[in-house]
C-alpha cells in the first residue's frame, strides 16, 4: 500500500509536467497548438504607439500567447518612442515576429530599427524599408556621400563638411544602435549602417536577398508557416518556434491608448492649445461667462500635456503666443492694423515652426494653419474697416453732434424769444431770431449751455 501511495503521488506530480511537454510548453519550446497575439502599429511612431505595444505585449503574456506578430506600417517617428518599443521587444518573454504589411506598407526611419529588433523579420510583397537617418530639431541632419564611407565602419568621421558635433554624435549613436540590433539578430549590419548614414532603402525581395529580413510572406498565415521550426533567441533561451496553424488574436489598443493617440496628433494638440488660449481670453473679456473659461482651461491643459510628449519647437510656441497677444490687442485697442498684421505674421510663422516637421507624421497640417490664418486675416480686415468707418461716421453726442440737428417747435416763438422744441426725442429750450409758429421745422445753429439757438429748417 505504501508503494501504491508513492506511485500515485508520483503520477499526480508528473501529470502537469507531462501535459506541459505534450502541449509544447516545455522550456525552450513554444506551443504547437496555441494562440499568437497580433499587434498593429500603423502610422507615426509616438508615445501612443509605444504605450500600445507595452500594454499589448503584457496582455499577450498574461493570456498565454506563444508569440507576438507585430504588423508594421510606419513612415517613422520619434526616436524616444522607437527606443521604448525596441526595449520592450528585447525584454519581452515571447518571440516577436515583425511583419511589414500589407502590400504598399513601409518600415521607414524608426520602423527600420523595430524591424531589425524582431526575432523574425518579414515583409509582404510590394513593401519597403530603410531611410533611417535621424533628423534633428534644428533641421535635417547633413547627408554624407555613402561612397565616401566604407560599410561596417562606425568611427567618428564628419558626416558632411561643416556639420556640427551634435549631428555627428546623434548620427553615430544611431548607427551603433542599429548595428547592435543587426548583430544580435544575425542580420546584415553593413546595410544597417548605410540605412542610417546614407538613407539607403530596399524593397522586400531585395531585403531578403541581402539578409536584412528572414523571408517574404504573403499574409500572416504564410508568415507563421515559414517561421515554423526556426530557432530564435528569447532573452537567454533558445526557442524553437511551433506556429503553423496557430490561432491569431488581434490586440486592439485600449481606451487610454486611443485617447493618447488622438491628443498627441500634432494638429489636434495645436487646435487644443489655441482653443485653450482663446477660451481663457473670452472668459477674461466676459467675466462670469464660465463656459469659455472651463472649456478653455481643459483644452489648454490637455494641449500642454500633448506638447510635452511631442517634439515641440519652443521658439515657434513663443511666436504663436506673441501673435495671439497682438491680435487681441488689435481687437481691444484698434490701430491702423499694424498690431494685427504683426500678430498675424507672428502667428503663422510660429505655427509652421511649432512642430518638428522633419519627423514623418509630426508636422501640423498646413491646411489647418492656412484656414486659421485666413480667418484671422478676415477678422483683422473687418476690425480695420470698422475703425475707418467709425472715423467717417457722424458724431452722435457732444456739441458737434447737435449742430445741424433738426426738430419741431412745440409752441410758437417770437423774434428773439424762447420756447420748447423736440429734438432727437428730447425737449430742449430754444431761442430764435425770428418768429415761428408751433410745429415749424427748425435747425440748431449753436449751443449755449442748455439753450439752443435755432433757425428755420
Amino acid at each position: 500500500m505504501r508503494w501504491l501511495r508513492l506511485a500515485w503521488l508520483g503520477l499526480v506530480l508528473a501529470l502537469p509536467m507531462s501535459l506541459a511537454f505534450a502541449t509544447g510548453d516545455a522550456p525552450g519550446r513554444t506551443s504547437a497548438v496555441g494562440m499568437v497575439a497580433q499587434v498593429s502599429l500603423d502610422g507615426p511612431i509616438g508615445p501612443a504607439a509605444a504605450e500600445y505595444f507595452d500594454d499589448a505585449s503584457q496582455r499577450a503574456v498574461a493570456d498565454g500567447a506563444v508569440a507576438i506578430v507585430l504588423r508594421l506600417d510606419t513612415p517613422g517617428g520619434l526616436a524616444e518612442s522607437m527606443r521604448q518599443i525596441v526595449a520592450g521587444m528585447l525584454a519581452c518573454k515571447l518571440p516577436v515576429l515583425v511583419y511589414v504589411a500589407p502590400a504598399g506598407a513601409r518600415a521607414a526611419s524608426a520602423g527600420t530599427y523595430i524591424l531589425y529588433a524582431g526575432q523574425i523579420a518579414a515583409m509582404a510583397p510590394a513593401t519597403h524599408l530603410g531611410a533611417a537617418t535621424p533628423v534633428q530639431l534644428g533641421g535635417a541632419t547633413p547627408m554624407p556621400d555613402a561612397s565616401d564611407k566604407p560599410a561596417g565602419n562606425s568611427k567618428d568621421h564628419p558626416s558632411a563638411d561643416g556639420a556640427d558635433a551634435e549631428s555627428h554624435k546623434v548620427l553615430n549613436d544611431s548607427i551603433a544602435y542599429l548595428r547592435s540590433l543587426a548583430q544580435l539578430r544575425g542580420r546584415n549590419a553593413a546595410w544597417a549602417e548605410q540605412a542610417v548614414r546614407g538613407a539607403a532603402t530596399l524593397t522586400a525581395s531585395e531585403a531578403a536577398q541581402q539578409q536584412v529580413i528572414d523571408f517574404v510572406a504573403t499574409d500572416v498565415a504564410d508568415l507563421l508557416a515559414k517561421a515554423d521550426g526556426r530557432q530564435v533567441q528569447v532573452g537567454d533561451r533558445t526557442v524553437t518556434l511551433q506556429l503553423k496553424g496557430a490561432a491569431v488574436r488581434d490586440y486592439a489598443p485600449g481606451a487610454r491608448t486611443r485617447f493618447l493617440a488622438i491628443v498627441t496628433s500634432p494638429t489636434i494638440a495645436y487646435l487644443l492649445l489655441l482653443g485653450g488660449i482663446f477660451g481663457l481670453l473670452l472668459e477674461a473679456l466676459h467675466p462670469g461667462a464660465m463656459l469659455p473659461g472651463i472649456v478653455g482651461g481643459i483644452c489648454l491643459l490637455v494641449g500642454l500635456y500633448a506638447l510635452q510628449l511631442l517634439p515641440v519647437n519652443y521658439a515657434g510656441l513663443a511666436l504663436m503666443a506673441l501673435g495671439v497677444a497682438l491680435l487681441v490687442a488689435e481687437a481691444v485697442n484698434p490701430s491702423v492694423g499694424a498690431l494685427g498684421a504683426g500678430g498675424l505674421v507672428s502667428f503663422v510663422i510660429g505655427s509652421v515652426m511649432l512642430m518638428k516637421t522633419g519627423v514623418p507624421g509630426y508636422g501640423v497640417n498646413l491646411g489647418v494653419i492656412g484656414g486659421l490664418a485666413t480667418g484671422a486675416a478676415a477678422l483683422l480686415a473687418l476690425i480695420v474697416w470698422l475703425v475707418f468707418r467709425s472715423r467717417r461716421a457722424h458724431r452722435v453726442n457732444g456739441d458737434d453732434a447737435m449742430l445741424a440737428e433738426t426738430g419741431e417747435l412745440l409752441e410758437p416763438i417770437g423774434a428773439g424769444g424762447e420756447a420748447w422744441a423736440m429734438l432727437r426725442g428730447e425737449r430742449w429750450r430754444v431761442r430764435c431770431g425770428s418768429g415761428l409758429p408751433a410745429g415749424a421745422r427748425v435747425r440748431v445753429v449753436r449751443r449755449q449751455g442748455l439753450l439752443l439757438w435755432i433757425e428755420p429748417a
